[in-house]
């Protein structure tokens, strides 16, 4: 399931959903989601630039351990799973696309 399809799940507004996908850096949430949604990317497109300097950022922001534990362990699995449905073909039911 694409990120999209989660944020679809929500209650949030719409135009805020639109705004986290299309530019998260102009949404309107805090330094610290900014911080972690840049390494979330970071880690989605280009895993191995991570340096232990990203995540003293994250922990200079405020995030604990367990915070990035936590954001690395949802990242690496969406990123898995959407992998694995790509190299196997899978195709969305309707309600997914």
């Amino acid at each position: 399931m694409r990120s999209e399809k989660v944020l679809d799940r929500t209650s949030l507004d719409d135009s805020f959903k639109t705004t986290l996908i299309s530019d998260y850096h102009n949404a309107n949430i805090s330094d610290l989601n900014k911080s972690i949604l840049e390494y979330v990317e970071k880690l989605t497109l280009k895993p191995a630039t991570i340096t232990k300097e990203d995540i003293e950022k994250l922990k200079q922001q405020g995030c604990t351990e367990r915070m990035i534990h936590d954001v690395v362990q949802v990242t690496s699995f969406f990123n898995y799973i959407n992998r694995l449905a790509d190299g196997l073909g899978v195709e969305l039911e309707e309600g997914y696309k």
